[in-house]
């Protein structure tokens, strides 16, 4: 944890770093800002992500990939600090493949979610993250579960997380329909965060997309000039 404990220091901090009067962003964290989804439906789960990362108000990569293996059949969405997520993703699918090894057999998505929760609450104090955990495995299924700042843990049949979670709550409160099919999900998935990076400046770029059931993980890209548009505007 490290690599994770070391965002702590004043390079992390919330000032601008102002240089001469202007803004120094090369002393700026950098930040997913960002808009993650998980949707649970018959057989497996759909993810996604859009692919801003910024450093400030400065837009540090246009398409990174949020969606990050865990293992065979398990994912997670981050958002948060870039640096906080991507160590307690390593250090969950360092562990995930161990289990994996001693069980002789795949690991359980409540398992890896069960990791995810212990680590975000065990360094709550220092950690920005915010997690987004889906898979398959043989005994439930496809399932999604949400491990917040803070280090809680619940299981649901979608979520949404991140800085453009909070345009999109209405339009998927109104849109998600238990017992949608794949490719209902997919596309329910790429309307919201279409909309939520319409809304958001920390979230744009493209859309990443992944469906994971037993047979293993489809995964897809919408370009910006392919996004789903709602407005002439």
């Amino acid at each position: 944890m490290a690599a994770a404990m070391a965002m702590t220091g004043p390079a992390a901090g919330p000032s601008l770093g102002l240089a001469g009067g202007c803004p120094d962003w090369t002393h700026q964290a950098e930040s997913t800002g960002t808009t993650i989804m998980a949707v649970e439906f018959e057989g497996g789960v759909v993810i996604g992500a859009d692919s801003r990362t910024t450093t400030g108000s400065y837009i540090a990569n246009r398409v990174t990939d949020k969606l990050t293996q865990i293992h065979d059949r398990i994912f997670c969405c981050r958002s948060g600090s870039a640096a906080d997520t991507q160590a307690i993703a390593d250090a969950v699918a360092y562990q995930l493949s161990f289990h994996s090894i001693e069980l002789d057999q795949q690991p359980l998505v409540h398992t890896a979610a069960s990791l995810f929760k212990e680590m975000c609450y065990r360094y709550r104090e220092d950690l920005t993250a915010g997690i987004l955990v889906a898979g398959w495995d043989r005994l439930k299924g496809g399932q999604v579960y949400s491990v917040p700042m803070g280090g809680m843990m619940v299981r649901q049949p979608f979520s949404i997380g991140g800085s453009g979670s909070s345009y999109i709550y209405g339009f998927v409160d109104v849109s998600y329909k238990p017992g949608m099919s794949k490719e209902e999900c997919l596309t329910f998935t790429a309307n919201a965060l279409a909309l939520a990076m319409d809304r958001d400046g920390s979230s744009g770029g493209v859309i990443r997309l992944a469906a994971i059931t037993k047979d293993g993980v489809e995964r897809k890209v919408i370009l910006g000039n392919e996004l789903p548009r709602f407005s002439s505007v």
